[in-house]
Parts: structure tokens; sequence; C-alpha cells
């Protein structure tokens, strides 16, 4: 099956797809923290959610699909719950007392993870040395680029807050790499759009009973909340969610889930980027070092495919 899919997914929507998930989520981690100066975790993750959600559905109902598959949903449930109320409102969480150079390297662990726990593909990804040096560089490539900040966030944590914080990180990682393998092996015959909403959507409500367990819906004052933090939760309801996850899901469906996991390197190159031009910070050598480190290891994983591609074209000419 995914041979058939490979084959008919153009390289144009799969640079595209790419792009997106590379580009859109690492811009993520900059939008997360300006939402959360006007909104709670729990609050912003229901919001951004079930709008998400709820915006898919209605396109899906225009387009004149079923969404109320029940396969389809309970798929999309479970799922759902991992990547995105676990995994996803981890990072929400955390951000809130951990410097966000921690959090990248914690959540840069997830591609180990999806080798891990693929057991489907482990004489693939286990056999190919190309893509486990490339998995192990990409990661000591994310430990350098965040290495000058990493030193400074360990030396000042003194809280048992800011360690659970990183524990919950790793298991974040682990959510998110099992949530997307589930969501890849569980086929059902409902569309990638109709997955998706019911995914944000159910993730979303899951955010609200613990809003309102922690306070959080009681004590918010609407008023008070700057402008820069309802146009952060709009990026993150459209393109974060709505762009961004659609283009991962639909990738988890088209390629193999090591090369879709090395989002989880590229991210943090972008929320670098991000902070040079859009919040006046410098970079210095070492963190260009970790940049080329990490693009390196994104080209070294895919060399296989390259291989694979060159001699198919070579029989083919001969």
């Amino acid at each position: 099956m995914e041979s058939v899919q490979n084959k008919s997914a153009s390289t144009l929507m799969m640079v595209l797809a790419y792009a997106t998930v590379y580009i859109v989520w690492g811009s993520t981690y900059f939008f997360i923290q300006k939402a959360l100066t006007g909104f709670h975790p729990f609050l912003l993750g229901a919001l951004r959610f079930i709008a998400a959600g709820l915006l898919m559905m209605i396109w899906c109902l225009i387009k004149g699909e079923n969404i109320f598959d029940i396969p389809t949903i309970k798929v999309a449930a479970v799922s759902g719950l991992l990547l995105l109320f676990f995994s996803n409102g981890i990072v929400i969480w955390v951000e809130q007392f951990l410097p966000s150079a921690m959090v990248a390297i914690m959540v840069s662990t997830a591609p180990m993870w999806f080798i891990l726990l693929d057991k489907p593909k482990w004489k693939e990804n286990l056999g190919s040395r190309s893509t486990i040096v490339g998995l192990l560089i990409g990661f000591t490539g994310v430990i350098v680029l965040f290495s000058e900040r990493i030193i400074g966030a360990f030396s000042t944590i003194q809280n048992k807050s800011e360690l659970v914080g990183l524990a919950m990180l790793v298991v974040g990682s682990m959510c998110w790499a099992g949530g997307s393998l589930y969501s890849k092996y569980k086929a059902t015959s409902g569309s990638i759009m109709v997955k998706t909403s019911w995914q944000m959507f159910v993730a979303g409500i899951a955010f609200v009973p613990f809003g309102f367990v922690s306070g959080e819906f009681n004590d918010i004052q609407w008023s008070t909340i700057p402008l820069d933090a309802w146009m952060s939760v709009l990026y993150l309801t459209i393109f974060g969610s709505i762009v961004g996850f659609s283009a991962y899901v639909w990738l988890l469906k088209v390629q193999p889930t090591t090369k879709v996991s090395t989002h989880a390197y590229v991210n943090p190159v972008v929320a670098v980027l991000l902070g040079i031009f859009f919040a006046n910070e410098s970079i210095t050598s070492v963190q260009i070092l970790g940049l080329v480190i990490i693009l390196g290891s994104v080209l070294l994983i895919n060399l296989d495919k390259y291989r694979k591609e060159s001699r198919a074209l070579q029989t083919a000419k001969a």
C-alpha cells in the first residue's frame, strides 16, 4: 500500500508538505510563547484545536464528505489524544517555565523514538547505516545549536517543576512518535481531512476539563488579553493546526516515518532564525555550526532514498 501511495504522490506536493511542516511548525515555538502572554495553557490548547477541528469539519461537510464514520473517529480520537493533547499539550504547558531552547532539545528526541517504536520497520530502519548515523548527527546538531543556552538554562534549574517538565517532554516525544505510527498504520475509509478534523476536535475537547480543574477558565479576563496573543492563537489555529498538521498526517501516509520525523531537527533551526529576524537575537559561530550539522543530517537520512532512485533510473536506462 505504501509503495502505491508513494508513486501517486507528486514530488511538488511532497516538497510543499515538507516545507510546511518544517517552516510552519518551526514557527510555533515562537507563537506559542507569544500566545501564553495572554492565555493559560489548557485554554490555549482548547481554543486552538476545537476551532481548527470545527473549521475543518465545516469544510468537509461543504465538500460532501461523511464526517461521522465511526471507525475513522475511533482511530482519530486515539491518535489525536497522543499527538495533540499529550505531546503538544506538554509542549504548551512546559513553555510557561522552561526556555524554548530546552524544549527544542527534548522534543528533538522524537526521531529516535520513531525508530524504536516502529516495529514493522525495524529491519529497514536499523539496517540503514545512513539513516541511523543521520539521526544521531541530527540530535547532536540540535545540542550544538542550543549548547550555549542549554548550559545556562541547566545551571539555573533549581525547582522540582522544571525537572518534572523535562521528564514530561521525554514522555511527550514518545507520545508523538506513538501517535504518528498509530495514525500511519491504522487505515480507515475516511479521508485525511476528516481524520485530521476529529484528531484536533477530540484533543481540543480533552483540554476543557483540565482547564476547569486547574481554575484557568474561572479567572480568565478576556478584555486584558493583548492583541498579539489573539493573533498568535489565530496563527496557531490556521497555520500550525489546519495547514501544518494536515500536511504532516498526509506525509505519514506517503513517506517513511523516519524521513517525516526529521521535522524535529529542522523546526529548531526555523525557531532560531525567527528569533534572529523578528526578536533581534544574534547568532553565534557555534549556532551556525549547529545549523549546518542539522541540515547535513537531513540529507544523510535521505541518502538511501537518493541512492535507490539513482539505481532505479540507471536500471531503467539500461
